[in-house]
């Protein structure tokens, strides 16, 4: 049995989406505890365990590489991980991976913090700070046009394949209304985007805990996911 302790985030969603499409089903392979980040469950003992930076998503799975259990934070990490585990969504030869890696990396290192940004103050900063609105809005934008401008003339994201870059980056975008975007603005990646979100594993994973989530409307909800509960503890 493969444990993933989770919450309905995009970097959450990544990991459900990932199992569903390997063939593990949800109560049958893979279970997930909610870690409800509203509440600060992320600052466990247990969870810290598994989890040290207090982010979601955390894997454990009971049938490691060597036969023994392995747990595993960051959604990136878990991807690669999975991928290896089942021979799925990630090509063999040396230079398809490395594309696929190169998209990974770039859903870690931009798309996932700056269109968090941009959906945090935006959407969720107690003061409307102008120039930070624009900024990750802006970025959001440009973000977007990579994306667009990757899927002119390819089905996917790294290619003619499908594989943990468009797994990875899918979650994201579904609150692209959020980050200011206009899809008529990118339409080879609007494209794109239905066409994950027609896959069936695609989705079961974004169905995972979604009934859970609700949204943040108190001040120690947003002190919590954005950074004051952290300091207080440490």
């Amino acid at each position: 049995m493969i444990n993933v302790h989770s919450w309905p985030t995009p970097n959450g969603h990544k990991v459900h989406v990932m199992l569903e499409e390997c063939g593990f089903r949800l109560g049958r392979d893979w279970q997930v505890h909610a870690v409800n980040i509203g509440q600060g469950d992320q600052f466990q003992p247990d969870f810290l365990k598994i989890s040290p930076n207090n982010k979601i998503p955390a894997l454990v799975d009971s049938d490691g590489p060597d036969g023994k259990p392995i747990s595993i934070f960051e959604s990136g990490a878990i991807l690669l991980y999975l991928a290896a585990k089942t021979g799925k969504f990630l090509p063999k030869s040396d230079r398809a991976k490395f594309k696929v890696l190169e998209w990974l990396m770039f859903q870690m290192g931009g798309v996932g913090p700056m269109l968090g940004q941009a959906h945090h103050f935006r959407i969720y900063a107690p003061d409307k700070i102008e120039y930070a609105i624009n900024r990750y809005t802006n970025e959001a934008k440009r973000l977007y046009g990579v994306m667009d401008k990757q899927l002119e003339h390819q089905k996917f994201i790294a290619g003619n394949q499908y594989t943990i870059a468009d797994i990875a980056i899918f979650p994201w975008l579904r609150s692209w209304q959020n980050q200011g975007i206009d899809w008529a603005d990118h339409p080879h990646l609007k494209v794109w985007f239905d066409k994950i979100a027609e896959r069936p594993a695609v989705q079961r994973g974004v169905a995972v805990l979604a009934d859970a989530r609700k949204p943040l409307t108190d001040d120690k909800a947003r002190d919590i996911l954005f950074g004051k509960a952290q300091y207080e503890k440490r």
